[in-house]
């Protein structure tokens, strides 16, 4: 064994990609012309029971900034609960044309968590989110734009130039993220790069604001 092997510890780095491949069509986006965005309660396919009220504090912003008016989501939780509606399942089966009639929302945004999730590996922790997102027209129902995301963070530590004291740090690094995974960034990152235009994301909306050069 060479006498100068050490554990080679790189800055944590937030990993996305993005599964569209191919450009969107916008036709039936453009045509809809929405002005505001109805985010209902998410569907959470991860074991995390707190993931969706963590999710939702994510992502009013990043739409707002994308120009569209958004419904305030702990004001729609609690409408659609007396509507009885309080499973996120019942909202997503519901008809698009009610739940947006009962907001007056031009759009619908359904979101579905598929993965939220952190993970020992060797000597790190590899925390992952999953998220899909679909609008639909508040008419019709069609499906304006869909698109899905992943972010990832490895945890890793610095080099302390000593083999053994190397080992001690990565591991309780990577105990300390299991124990208290951070997820809030994550599901901004993906939020933001799912939003992304040009790029994956919807078209900047009516009440963008418009910067000087």
């Amino acid at each position: 064994m060479a006498k100068n092997i050490k554990i080679v510890c790189v800055i944590s780095t937030l990993i996305f990609a993005g599964c569209a491949t191919t450009p969107k069509d916008y036709t039936k986006f453009n045509a809809a012309k929405p002005r505001s965005i109805l985010v209902v309660p998410v569907v959470n396919r991860s074991v995390d029971v707190t993931a969706p009220d963590y999710f939702l504090s994510t992502i009013s912003i990043p739409i707002a900034e994308h120009g569209y008016y958004v419904f305030p989501v702990n004001m729609v939780k609690r409408i659609l609960e007396d509507e009885g509606l309080s499973d996120a399942d019942l909202v997503h089966n519901a008809k698009t044309s009610k739940l947006s009639s009962l907001f007056g929302s031009d759009v619908v945004m359904y979101i579905s968590i598929e993965k939220w999730e952190a993970k020992y590996i060797l000597l790190s922790t590899i925390v992952k989110v999953v998220l899909n997102y679909v609008i639909k027209d508040g008419k019709t129902g069609d499906v304006l734009w869909e698109q899905k995301e992943t972010a990832k963070y490895k945890s890793q530590s610095s080099d302390t130039g000593n083999l053994f004291a190397n080992l001690i740090v990565a591991v309780a690094q990577a105990a300390a993220t299991k124990a208290a995974p951070n997820y809030i960034p994550l599901a901004r990152q993906a939020n933001n790069q799912a939003l992304k235009y040009p790029g994956p994301g919807i078209p900047p909306g009516p009440y963008t604001i418009q910067t000087s050069p």
